[in-house]
């Protein structure tokens, strides 16, 4: 017998086993050893014998079937919406709709509260029962209660433009709340979407929040035409300024001309009286001179009346016949021949007739003319 043949023909028929049984377990229809393998966002516990031997996320490992229970909690965020119907403090219905965003942040309390366990005959991630459909159940019957509990103090007005802060009340009640505790739940968002009336209510309410809109127009056009009447009253009112500015300017232009022209007349009239006095000045000096001027003329007047006085003294005393002679002295022919005619004038109506030839007139006249010459 040929025992190498032998040990050639056994390790043949081994690796053969080994390749079945790893394309057994690798397409998972091993009754025995399966492969194992989640996604992130799964938190896995791996029982054995009541006990975990390994837990985490996104593990991937061996496990033997007959001895082995597998619990897979999904940590990551899911949502659940809701949708209920509440009457208001006026007893007026009202529908809402929202979600609860929540997430398992305690893997191991809600394993505890809820079996999570997967079957291992079935792919994919397939639960023994129907608790984990009941988390999200739950969850909205909680907000609800107080959803609820928060509409019915409010009335319908009011409650319509409430869903955000009663949606954030709501938050932070189911946040404390001991079952959400005890699941390992973490909220984090409620969000109330839509709050609506009934379709009769919601008529009337449109109605009259179109009648108010209305208002508000009129208001808003009443508001804006007394707007342009208050400024086009601004308007005349700063125009009216303007032209009282300018009035004022005007007048104190024109109050500063009449200045300028009664401060140009005081210093003409200053002017005036200072050459009307400058004249009286002159005339009394004119007057003081022609007084002395008057004065003079007088005493000269009176000095040479005594002199001819003096003179005219000693005249009388004379013959006249001898002053006629000294006076005649210096006389030429033709002033004696005019006494001589004055004489014979005198005494006419003592001389019968006297004859006077044209010869005696020529030689007058030629010793007249010779005279002036």
């Amino acid at each position: 017998m040929d025992w190498s043949l032998i040990v050639f023909i056994f390790s043949l028929v081994t690796i053969a086993f080994l390749v079945w049984f790893i394309q057994k377990i690798a397409h998972g229809t091993s009754r025995v050893v399966r492969f194992a393998k989640f996604e992130p966002g799964h938190y896995v516990f791996r029982y054995t014998r009541d006990k975990i031997v390994t837990q985490g996320e996104g593990l991937s490992f061996f496990y033997f079937v007959p001895t082995t229970s597998l619990v897979v909690v999904p940590i990551g965020s899911a949502d659940a919406p809701f949708m209920l119907s509440e009457t208001s403090s006026d007893f007026q219905e009202l529908t809402l709709q929202g979600q609860i965003t929540y997430r398992i942040s305690d893997p191991a309390k809600a394993a505890k509260m809820l079996n999570y366990t997967i079957r291992q005959d079935h792919p994919g991630n397939v639960y023994t029962s129907d608790d984990p459909q009941k988390l999200p159940e739950r969850l909205v019957n909680l907000a609800l209660g107080v959803i609820k509990g928060a509409f019915r103090n409010l009335p319908l007005k009011k409650a319509i433009v409430s869903s955000d802060e009663v949606a954030k009340n709501a938050q932070q009640v189911l946040a404390e709340n001991e079952m959400v505790s005890a699941l390992g739940v973490e909220i984090l968002l409620l969000s109330i979407a839509a709050i609506k009336p009934n379709p009769e209510t919601a008529k009337a309410l449109e109605a009259e929040t179109r009648e108010e809109i209305l208002k508000e127009s009129d208001q808003a056009i009443f508001q804006r035409r007394n707007y342009a009447v208050e400024q086009e009253r601004m308007i005349r009112e700063s125009e009216l300024n303007t032209e009282i500015a300018i009035e004022n300017k005007n007048r104190e232009i024109q109050e500063t001309r009449m200045e300028t022209e009664r401060l140009a007349m005081q210093k003409e009239l200053e002017m005036a009286k200072e050459r009307l006095a400058f004249q009286v000045q002159q005339e009394e000096r004119n007057q003081a001179l022609v007084d002395l001027k008057t004065r003079n003329d007088r005493a000269e007047a009176d000095s040479k009346a005594y002199a001819l006085k003096a003179v005219m003294a000693v005249y009388e005393k004379v013959n006249p016949e001898i002053l006629k002679s000294l006076t005649n002295a210096g006389l030429d022919s033709g002033h004696l021949l005019a006494l001589a005619f004055q004489g014979i004038a005198d005494k006419a109506e003592k001389i019968g007739n006297l004859n006077i030839t044209p010869d005696l007139l020529q030689s007058i006249i030629k010793s007249a003319t010779a005279a002036k010459s």
